[in-house]
């Protein structure tokens, strides 16, 4: 059995789920792939906690976790079930690591885990877990936390961490074709290159290490999760770069898939 891969999905909009575009369009052509999984085990900046938790549910809720947007968005649903004994191997590698970690029974999928499952796995029928976005872990904690998770891909589960290279939601506009801000070109270029040569170091500490940080993330929730994806995914890897246009000027759409 071949190792499963290991993804960092920029989830955009939650207005991407009705427009899959570019990257929409590379995450389908994964499908094939990806439909041969045990499971997945995705983490979301939606669904941040003090310690980590994992969804037990059989079948877990579609959580429409945002406000304002078309009543389209808010009658999809993606009904994949859940696993209640796949959830405890995931708290077992965090455990074993020493990580805190809790079970959750009654959480639902949030729309930074949906959204992009809608596109890479459209049928809905592979166990899907959630793990939370633990705030009380530090950068190269995080790190570690995907390194725990590394072993799962031994048992053909795969490990997907979804946010945003960039996300300033201040600097959206309404076009989604607008011209793409300076700084998140220049951040997404930052990002490419440290996650191309394995730059951990320098990934656990942009703030330090390029100004565009400050401006891409003026909070970092949405970058953290890419630590998770450095640390289950290595050196070994193939990493292959989905391109996709910087939308509504700030939000880059790019991914990466190690295998």
């Amino acid at each position: 059995m071949s190792t499963a891969p290991v993804m960092f999905i920029s989830h955009g909009s939650p207005m991407w789920a009705l427009d899959p575009g570019e990257a929409g369009a590379q995450l389908m052509q994964l499908t094939a792939q990806f439909a041969q999984l045990n499971a997945v085990v995705i983490i979301s900046p939606h669904w941040i906690t003090a310690e980590a938790e994992v969804t037990t549910s059989s079948q877990p809720d579609t959580i429409h976790d945002f406000g304002g947007f078309p009543a389209a968005l808010y009658q999809l649903q993606y009904p994949a079930p859940g696993s209640a004994a796949i959830a405890g191997q995931v708290a077992d590698c965090l455990g074993g690591a020493g990580i805190k970690v809790s079970l959750n029974h009654q959480r639902g999928l949030d729309h930074g885990a949906w959204v992009p499952l809608r596109f890479l796995l459209p049928q809905a029928d592979i166990p899907v877990i959630q793990l939370s976005l633990p705030a009380s872990l530090s950068p190269l904690q995080l790190v570690a936390l995907g390194e725990s998770l590394a072993p799962l891909r031994e048992q053909n589960i795969a490990v997907i961490a979804s946010g945003s290279i960039t996300h300033n939601l201040r600097d959206i506009v309404r076009h989604e074709d607008a011209p793409p801000a300076d700084y998140a070109v220049r951040f997404q270029a930052w990002v490419r290159q440290q996650v191309s040569e394995r730059q951990i170091s320098a990934l656990c500490q942009p703030q330090l290490e390029t100004e565009a940080f400050a401006r891409a993330h003026p909070s970092a929730d949405h970058y953290l999760p890419l630590l998770i994806a450095m640390g289950a995914s290595c050196a070994t890897d193939c990493l292959t770069l989905l391109q996709s246009p910087i939308l509504y000027s700030a939000l880059s759409m790019e991914s990466y898939l190690w295998q």
